[in-house]
């Protein structure tokens, strides 16, 4: 499995609109064809979480040919009024609002 984490600025209110838009976003097969497997969303002191769980390693790849679909143009407009970059003098795509992951563990079966 292969996660992302955005990190960006939202305030906490907006939590209510943010998960409107992506509940509807996630009733279509938009996540099946980007090969989400689990969104989760978080906001913390005027921060937000965007943590997205995918199948295999191909994530990044999958996002980027749904990059054009209408939907997914849609829901990235629809979100800018809550949503904004953690550091805008240095954002160019969601790639520059992805945390590193420094240690990863998991339990054994």
């Amino acid at each position: 499995m292969h996660s992302t984490l955005i990190v960006a600025r939202m305030d906490a209110s907006a939590g209510v609109d943010v998960a409107r838009l992506f509940g509807e976003f996630d009733s279509t097969d938009m996540p099946h064809r980007m090969g989400t497997r689990r969104r989760q969303l978080f906001s913390y002191r005027g921060l937000y979480f965007h943590l997205q769980d995918f199948d295999g390693d191909n994530g990044g790849e999958l996002i980027e040919q749904a990059k054009s679909d209408p939907r997914f143009v849609g829901i990235s407009e629809d979100l800018k009024p809550f949503i904004e970059a953690y550091d805008p003098a240095t954002w160019r795509s969601p790639a520059d609002a992805m945390a590193t992951r420094f240690y990863n563990w998991t339990a054994s079966s």
